[in-house]
């Protein structure tokens, strides 16, 4: 009897050691991750609330280093070398300090390797890229400190931050034209492109302002190998890049067909857009 009680005391003062209570975090942790053209861009931070207390110029004074966040430093890493405010910055991972102030913020990109707590003062050494954003007021308040990716495009996006009544915006580049042009050239220059190749190099082209007699050539070839299967969307790119090499005829009857293709397959967004576009065209 005194071993079997002996036993449940254990038990029972086992379960009390090894029991913990779990609780939300107070700032919780969020990951973001963006492909910006080429770019893998992936983003760690703790998000504090507000909770009823006034941030910037208090919570956060005016003029002092933050850490940009809360708990452990905010922590961005670049797959590729990026470009800020004309400051190359190498592929690799960085932490994010700013100083706010009230009409604008200094961003800096910090690579000496810690993972928390704000130094009493930044070494110049590590400072890899800093820059100075303007601030722009909010009509209404953030709640929970937000970072996210703006404005994306091929080449580049705004990193952008917001609190409180406050959004500030970090423009940086990414060497997405100088990849994508010598992947063109290396493929275009094999045995055997597909019609897939063609198709995204005529594309690029389009949306980059590039050589648009040369995309006029790739996308008639991708058209032309596809033609026992025609793809509507495929015609509709083969439509406006006609239409930008001032190919007016060859635009129309490329958006009748996308426009037919995509009424037998029930898309009502290439629908109308070749209907607009037939329409400014003088067709419809």
């Amino acid at each position: 009897m005194k071993n079997l009680l002996l036993i449940a005391l254990v038990f029972t003062f086992s379960l009390n050691v090894s029991a913990q209570v779990k609780t939300p975090q107070p700032s919780p942790f969020g990951k973001l991750e963006q492909k910006v053209g080429l770019t893998d861009v992936a983003l760690e931070y703790s998000r504090p609330n507000m909770r009823g207390r006034t941030i910037f110029s208090d919570l956060v004074p005016y003029g002092k280093l933050w850490r940009t966040g809360a708990n452990a430093r905010t922590k961005i890493t670049f797959s590729t070398d990026v470009t800020i405010d004309g400051q190359a910055l190498k592929a690799g991972s960085y932490s994010i300090f700013t100083i706010p102030n009230a009409e604008s913020w200094d961003v800096i990109f910090y690579g000496d390797g810690k993972e928390s707590g704000t130094p009493k003062d930044l070494d110049a050494k590590h400072v890899a890229a800093k820059t100075n954003v303007k601030v722009y007021k909010l009509p209404m308040k953030i709640e929970t400190f937000t970072i996210s990716f703006d404005d994306l495009s091929n080449n580049g996006a705004s990193l952008g931050m917001m609190w409180e009544d406050v959004y500030v915006g970090v423009k940086f580049e990414v060497p997405t034209d100088e990849a994508v042009m010598a992947s063109i050239k290396d493929v275009m220059s094999g045995a055997e492109p597909g019609s897939g190749d063609y198709y995204s190099a005529a594309v690029y082209y389009l949306q980059e302002g590039k050589d648009i007699n040369e995309a006029k050539v790739w996308i008639d070839k991708a058209i032309d190998m596809t033609k026992d299967k025609p793809r509507f969307w495929m015609l509709r790119q083969q439509s406006l890049i006609h239409a930008k090499a001032g190919d007016k005829k060859g635009a129309i009857a490329a958006a009748k067909k996308s426009l037919a293709g995509a009424e037998k397959a029930g898309n009502a967004d290439y629908v109308k857009m070749n209907k607009e576009s037939l329409k400014e065209w003088g067709a419809m």
